[in-house]
């Protein structure tokens, strides 16, 4: 059972900061609520406000800027993955958010939302993070840019104060020759969440990797960027032995936790394996 609570429902954007920035700790924004109304019926979020976000202008945009992709925190799951401009623009986004749970929780749950919900088992950062994605965040205040591998601060805590939501996403469009893969070692169903997932997008020019990004979820505390990874391949020829040694780095970065998925030591050699998997599908495809 729910709480009793105050629904509001501003009419833009001003209007729900300044709510927001009004009750402070006792308001929680409110989008698609797949994660937020679970929490709240199991009196883990007790919420005294929620603001609603739906129907606020330029929210629910998707377009192209530039050489950057940008997603309204509004844009449900579903439009991700379906959106022809982000099949286009960022393959690997459209896949990793196909793989979000069931078409029900996708047609729900929005990108913003699911981003300030920092579960660190969540599909879309793996994917947001390889790809340099940045998110735009807005309070009554003013307004700040957050990289993705930065916005996560803790087990389900983020670097978002109280009173500041998610606008935007920004993507940046990958390199024409670029190639990405979003690999999710899946313990039971297509969609359950992961036992661990990683993400890679890398570049190959004449056998040598000239830029490789990794990221990984369900294999710490937070979604992490696999930097010391990229580090030992980029700039490097490409062969099967140097992503194998390259592959193992992955060991300093992650930090499982033991789960009914399996315990800490197994999670961290399938982070190992599936990162080695992930940048053979990346660099070592036979056209890259």
């Amino acid at each position: 059972m729910l709480h009793d609570f105050t629904f509001h429902r501003p009419g833009t954007l001003p209007e729900a900061l300044a709510l927001l920035d009004e009750h402070g700790y006792d308001a929680r924004p409110f989008a698609g609520g797949t994660a937020l109304v679970v929490l709240m019926k199991q009196s883990l979020a007790l919420p005294e406000h929620l603001v609603s976000l739906d129907g606020i202008e330029g929210m629910s945009e998707i377009r192209l800027d530039g050489e950057a992709l940008h997603i309204g925190a509004l844009v449900r799951h579903r439009d991700v993955e379906t959106s022809p401009l982000v099949r286009e623009a960022a393959p690997l986004l459209a896949e990793t958010y196909g793989r979000v749970a069931t078409v029900r929780i996708r047609n729900m749950a929005t990108v913003g939302g699911g981003l300030a919900h920092a579960d660190p088992a969540q599909d879309p950062p793996a994917a947001l993070i390889a790809l340099g994605a940045s998110v735009r965040a807005v309070s009554s205040r003013g307004a700040r840019t957050i990289a993705v591998e930065d916005l996560f601060f803790d087990y389900y805590e983020s670097a978002l104060e109280p009173d500041e939501i998610i606008e935007s996403v920004a993507v940046p469009r990958p390199a024409p020759d670029a190639r990405s893969v979003y690999l999710k070692f899946l313990p039971r169903t297509e969609d359950d969440y992961a036992t661990v997932a990683v993400a890679a997008v890398g570049e190959v020019d004449d056998g040598v990797c000239t830029d490789v990004r990794v990221a990984l979820i369900a294999a710490a505390p937070t979604p992490v960027r696999a930097t010391e990874v990229e580090r030992t391949l980029t700039g490097q020829p490409v062969t099967a032995e140097a992503i194998r040694e390259a592959a193992e780095a992955v060991r300093d970065h992650v930090d499982p936790l033991d789960d009914f998925r399996g315990s800490a030591d197994y999670k961290r050699e399938m982070a190992v394996v599936f990162t080695r998997r992930a940048l053979e599908r990346t660099l070592l495809a036979e056209d890259a």
